[in-house]
């Protein structure tokens, strides 16, 4: 079983020294959530809790992710960086894919595209970009970002972006993509690309996921010895747990490990120290 370390919420101050202490300790990536800005007065309910409201308060820190990237890159050696999850809808194609390419380029491959559909349609009103049909939007800018992190010239004729012959540089390293989300639309755009990450959910919604994902794509032909599945798991902290969830597909757990042993308030020294904890108690360095 892999961890990723997520850095949401965290005072991005801290986040190089986070990263540095997950690189030397044998973590496998950080992860980065995305949102640009966050509205005081939402008519949208927020779809992951029960009460629609949002998980973080007024003024948390949401740094931009190939910004955090480009820095994070420079001050690790092995770390991947996966975003959970960038919104692609709510920018045009063009400068998210030189964004992400460029940090791709500079982690020498270390990048790992995890989007979503975004569910903040005032976050789209204001950065101009249209929310109905973002899914059908994200789908097809996939396939044109794709393209143009190919090397050589690019035309794209698509149903929303029509892109003239050009080339973009410079040209990054394979750029894996998995969707975040928990409808079958959003297990279905999964199974269609390179992996799955999942929310706060436990252990046994995340195994159900992971079978129908497994289903979705028997159905195309498609094995899953090549498929990631990142996911947070809410009842998970023992090794028969990640053993249990490692057995059923699932290669990754997303964590903040020093919650075990600080909790939120957790000083950056004590967040570096329950990182050391938590791999000790489990025995990852066995």
């Amino acid at each position: 079983m892999k961890f990723y370390v997520s850095s949401a919420f965290l005072d991005t101050s801290e986040i190089v020294e986070i990263a540095r202490a997950a690189d030397d300790l044998g973590y496998e990536g950080i992860a980065i959530p995305d949102h640009v800005v966050n509205l005081e007065t939402l008519a949208t309910p927020y779809p992951y809790t029960d009460d629609g409201q949002r998980r973080w308060q007024p003024f948390t820190d949401w740094p931009d992710p190939w910004v955090l990237v480009g820095a994070l890159s420079q001050a690790t050696r092995r770390l991947k960086f996966v975003t959970t999850v960038y919104i692609p809808a709510m920018r045009d194609p063009y400068s998210a894919a030189k964004a992400i390419g460029t940090a791709a380029c500079l982690s020498g491959g270390r990048v790992e595209l995890g989007v979503g559909v975004g569910w903040c349609e005032e976050e789209f009103d204001l950065l101009g970009q249209q929310f109905a049909k973002r899914g059908k939007r994200t789908d097809e800018m996939l396939e044109l970002m794709k393209a143009l992190w190919a090397p050589g010239w690019t035309e794209f004729d698509g149903e929303f972006y029509r892109t003239p012959r050009l080339e973009m540089m410079p040209t990054p390293p394979r750029i894996p993509i998995y969707s975040g989300g928990l409808s079958d639309v959003a297990l279905r755009r999964a199974a269609r690309n390179d992996g799955w990450i999942g929310d706060l959910i436990g252990l046994e919604q995340a195994i159900a996921s992971v079978n129908r994902i497994r289903e979705l794509r028997a159905e195309k032909g498609l094995g899953m010895d090549d498929f990631t599945v990142i996911t947070p798991l809410t009842d998970a902290f023992l090794p028969d747990h990640y053993e249990r969830a490692a057995a059923a597909g699932i290669t990754a757990v997303l964590t903040m490990p020093w919650m075990f042993y600080s909790g939120p308030a957790a000083l950056l020294s004590e967040k570096v120290d329950g990182m050391q904890r938590f791999r000790k108690d489990l025995a990852l360095d066995a």
